[in-house]
């Protein structure tokens, strides 16, 4: 909390806590979406302290910020294959998931879905938590997918 807190309280500016837990909720804490979304509540609030229906306000604002910028840049650096892969996983239930599951909904191997397990793994867009698991290295990533429809 303190990367919004401190640089708010140099201008006389507090949060409430229900914004902050509701931001920390949103974010997961990722540190650049923490700027992002500190960034669009500070633009949407009208007074101090910022509340949460600030951030629900500015929740909209920053996931199009983010789509339109740090999840594009993201897809862009993919190959057809590897987005068929992506889309694959943000299908699943829940992530992490079985790298096998990735593969059943591809219809293909575990062994020809490795190539591109790894490929993404090596470009920093998924990571495996364990042995035979995979995730997203970034959170909303997911959401992004399924919104987007890529």
């Amino acid at each position: 909390f303190l990367a919004l807190t401190n640089p708010a309280k140099t201008e006389g500016v507090s949060y409430t806590n229900e914004a902050l837990e509701m931001i920390y909720k949103e974010t997961e804490g990722y540190p650049y979406f923490l700027q992002v979304w500190g960034s669009h509540t500070w633009e949407i609030a009208g007074a101090s302290p910022i509340s949460i229906n600030d951030v629900v306000k500015a929740t909209s604002r920053a996931l199009d910020a983010l789509d339109r910028g740090f999840f594009k840049v993201r897809i862009d650096r993919l190959t057809d294959r590897q987005i068929l892969y992506i889309n694959a996983m943000a299908k699943c239930d829940n992530l992490p998931t079985r790298s096998s599951i990735v593969a059943e909904i591809l219809g293909i191997s575990v062994t020809k879905a490795a190539p591109l397990r790894e490929e993404l793994i090596k470009k920093g867009m998924v990571y495996s938590p364990q042995r035979g698991m995979i995730t997203f290295s970034v959170p909303k990533f997911n959401d992004f997918l399924l919104r987007t429809k890529h």
